[in-house]
């Protein structure tokens, strides 16, 4: 399934953005250099997650499968480009499964565990598919059982548990039906679906091509080396887990140590003994390890660099894993129609500035020294004026050979989502810096407007994380009559016993030289804060109970 137009394919193939070989071609190539090397590790408790005990397998034995699965599912009738629905945690077994099913001409379209009938009904109408691979249980949950629950249950054909599909792993493959399916570059390798925290997700296409694009700024800025061992706690099914975890896994023939859902005890043992160099988290994991009990006995000399993604880290966590470890954390901002900004070493080696300060990429007549290409960035306001002078916040536009085609089926919202000149507006504001800097600001909804002063809810979490007794936060909007609307701090306490009050963490905060005007003016202490399957905060369910509570 090609849906890049034939003029952005003929440019960008025309820079050398683009080429002609697949991410099959790369997986091959890689199982006939490594083969006997371990590709990946199963979760450890994978038997508390799935039922199975974990394996191991090298490169060898994941190309075999994945042309086993590949050639199994042609064999059931798989035609091009059809979209095959998978819902499994992170198991050996998906890492094939994406290859697998590129391999017979399929699109892999992964789904987030946390999500029930609900997203899945629209998933399989968007897309039309007829395989449906999921686990048999997982957590408490039958998902296969969870066809039954859809309107139109008899559209799903194929129904394929975890247990079968193992066996289908083991399976001989053939070469020759193999053979009669033909890929291109431009087609379509992944279906991953938007995060859905206001609406029903949108299904984010991205091709081989893409993917190339985008793996090769994330290797040349992450510093992923040839076999190194990557943690991977990120679930792989959206931009993280496969733009930052997977694909740097397959380019650079790694092994991938996998993680999920989060057991922080576990997580925290791997980051410390398995000889880890690089990981994936978001900040309230930097700072949980931070202030753990042990945090005094822990090692994590090995590990070279860690990139942060679905909100910017806090200045504290980068500071400490600096001082204690020599870790260079990456902040990572991203988003699932490929759009990317990566504050790393080359291009912001003043670690403390990495908690705000990304480089504008594409800025005409500014040279990164991670020399990235074909991107181009724009700040624009909400009259549609391009902004270019420090202090300017507006919505981040961006265009790049990483970027989608368009939401797929959507052309409704595509055009609302991209310019006449093919930038798509991301729906995020920036805060334009000195220096050729943009800085993150929040999602345009998020922002909290008191007395006519814009506030970052983000930059408000990043300074409160900081505070020794807050082990999670989320900033959020409450209504005023005089000032319209107020910052409320919710809090997760590390010692549930003493939570802080809010004098003392606006207080501290004060100490930080924080500004008055961005200081909660009320604290809730809640259990958890809710997350999306991809980690970033339900500021809606949060507003919703607090409102409730008032």
């Amino acid at each position: 399934m090609i849906l890049h137009d034939e003029k952005t394919i003929r440019e960008y193939t025309a820079a050398g953005y683009w080429g002609t070989r697949t991410l099959i071609d790369t997986l091959r190539e890689q199982v006939a250099a490594h083969g006997d090397r371990i590709a990946v590790l199963d979760p450890a408790d994978r038997a508390a997650l799935v039922g199975t005990e974990p394996q191991q397998k090298t490169w060898a034995e994941v190309g075999a499968a994945a042309e086993a699965i590949a050639t199994r599912l042609l064999e059931m009738g798989l035609k091009k480009d059809e979209v095959v629905i998978i819902h499994l945690p992170n198991v050996w077994e998906l890492v094939v499964l994406y290859f697998g099913v590129s391999m017979a001409g399929g699109i892999p379209s992964p789904l987030a565990m946390q999500w029930r009938q609900h997203e899945l009904g629209h998933v399989a109408q968007t897309t039309g598919a007829r395989f449906y691979i999921a686990a048999d249980q997982f957590k408490g949950t039958e998902y296969l059982g969870l066809v039954d629950k859809l309107r139109d249950a008899h559209q799903i054909e194929y129904r394929i548990g975890l247990a079968q599909l193992t066996r289908w792993a083991s399976g001989a493959s053939n070469p020759a039906l193999l053979s009669q399916v033909s890929l291109d570059a431009n087609d379509v390798f992944t279906l991953c679906w938007t995060s859905g925290t206001e609406s029903l997700p949108k299904g984010t296409p991205l091709s081989h091509n893409n993917w190339f694009f985008q793996s090769g700024r994330v290797l040349s800025l992450v510093d992923v080396r040839d076999g190194d061992r990557i943690l991977c706690a990120a679930p792989i099914v959206n931009m993280t887990g496969v733009g930052a975890m997977m694909l740097p896994w397959l380019f650079r023939a790694g092994t991938m140590i996998l993680h999920h859902p989060l057991n922080l005890e576990l997580f925290v043992n791997q980051l410390a003994t398995a000889n880890v160099q690089f990981s994936s988290l978001v900040p309230a994991m930097l700072s949980m390890i931070c202030k753990l009990p042990n945090v005094d006995q822990i090692d994590l000399s090995h590990i070279r660099t860690l990139a942060v993604g679905s909100a910017p880290p806090s200045a504290y966590a980068i500071q400490e894993f600096k001082r204690r470890w020599n870790i260079e954390i990456i902040n990572l901002w991203g988003q699932n129609e490929g759009t990317a900004l990566v504050a790393g070493p080359h291009d912001v080696p003043d670690s403390s500035q990495r908690v705000d300060h990304l480089p504008w990429w594409g800025r005409e007549g500014v040279q990164w020294a991670s020399a990235i290409p074909g991107v181009h960035v724009k700040i624009v306001s909400e009259d549609g004026v391009v902004l270019t002078e420090p202090g300017g916040v507006g919505e981040l536009a961006y265009k790049g050979p990483n970027v989608f085609p368009g939401y797929l089926k959507r052309p409704d919202v595509n055009a609302k989502s991209f310019d006449a000149d093919g930038y798509f507006y991301t729906g995020d504001t920036f805060k334009i810096l000195e220096g050729n800097f943009v800085s993150f600001f929040d999602r345009k909804k998020d922002i909290i407007i008191r007395g006519g002063f814009n506030i970052s809810a983000a930059e408000v979490e990043n300074m409160a994380l900081g505070h020794p007794a807050i082990a999670d936060c989320a900033a959020i909007a409450v209504p005023d009559e005089i000032m319209g609307e107020k910052v409320c701090l919710c809090v997760v306490p590390r010692d549930t016993r003493r939570p802080p009050t809010l004098g003392e963490v606006t207080g501290w905060m004060r100490e930080q030289g924080f500004g008055s005007y961005k200081l909660p003016e009320s604290l809730r202490v809640v259990e958890a804060i809710p997350r999306n399957p991809v980690g970033k905060i339900l500021k809606r369910e949060l507003r919703e109970a607090t409102t409730a509570a008032s």
